[in-house]
């Protein structure tokens, strides 16, 4: 990606944070940004060219970050267990201070969200309470609740942790790879998080929203993206043949040319859905 990584401390629950972020084509001030918000074991590093690709093909600038506990960002303190409602956190405090920290004023410049996964999720969050601080948002592989299949491949994530490298190869891209994969596996396996929904939540949102997912996602089925399209009636779909739990990984050339076109055309309160 173009531009350096930087740092900048944000003052969350009293504590100063330190993230992680980078900016593409930062020189283009009058283009739209986009933000991206990161998986459940993401990080800056682990977007790759992505971003950049994205930014080129629309004209906009781009901020990536390292939300705390990942990438070189904050490490998650030891001791320190992420609660039920740890994605709420991440839309309703960390992003906007980070936002105001970075003298990003979503009044008037107002951003488009791109989150993957766990990031989706705190797009959806993030647009259903600031949806008039938002000039849309594009979720890949989101979840609104939690599925058996999305527990399943949870569990065996865990299993590789500790049976296999992932743990070297996930400390190319964190301080500590521990803060990042124990933070997101514990509370993806808590008992009490089976029962976590934003389905009636997001339904405040009213920015344009396109929620993409591949048909052999690993970790959730289509009913995620449906189940968004029933709350957020301007919603528009994107199913992914030949797409596992990453679209920008495996099909990056079809989802650049389709956020290409959401982004650019005028929003109407029924966009149709489509398959590709």
């Amino acid at each position: 990606m173009t531009g350096n990584v930087a740092f900048i401390d944000i003052d969350w629950d009293g504590s100063l944070i330190r993230i992680e972020h980078q900016w593409i084509q930062p020189d283009r001030t009058a283009a739209p940004l986009i933000v991206f918000l990161h998986e459940g074991l993401g990080s800056v590093a682990m977007w790759r060219d992505f971003p950049r690709y994205l930014c080129e093909a629309t004209g906009c600038r781009g901020l990536v970050y390292s939300r705390p506990g990942y990438g070189r960002s904050s490490p998650r303190p030891t001791d320190e267990a992420w609660g039920l409602d740890f994605m709420h956190r991440q839309a309703q405090q960390v992003l906007p201070a980070l936002l105001n920290a970075l003298g990003i004023d979503a009044r008037h410049d107002k951003p488009w969200l791109l989150g993957h996964s766990d990031g989706g999720s705190i797009a959806l969050l993030y647009a259903a309470h600031f949806s008039e601080y938002l000039a849309g948002a594009v979720v890949l592989a989101p979840h609104i609740m939690v599925e058996g299949v999305s527990v399943s491949s949870i569990e065996k994530a865990r299993t590789a942790y500790l049976q296999t490298n992932l743990r070297q190869r996930l400390a190319r891209h964190h301080d500590s790879p521990d803060s990042a994969f124990w933070g997101w596996n514990d509370i993806w396996l808590h008992p009490d998080f089976r029962h976590w929904s934003i389905a009636q939540e997001i339904g405040a949102i009213r920015c344009p929203l396109l929620a993409v997912q591949g048909q052999d996602d690993e970790y959730g089925t289509l009913a995620q993206i449906h189940g968004i399209a029933r709350s957020v009636p301007q919603t528009e779909l994107l199913e992914l043949a030949e797409c596992g739990h990453s679209p920008h990984r495996d099909q990056p050339e079809r989802l650049i040319t389709a956020i290409t076109a959401f982004i650019q055309q005028p929003f109407s309160e029924n966009r149709p859905s489509s398959s590709v």
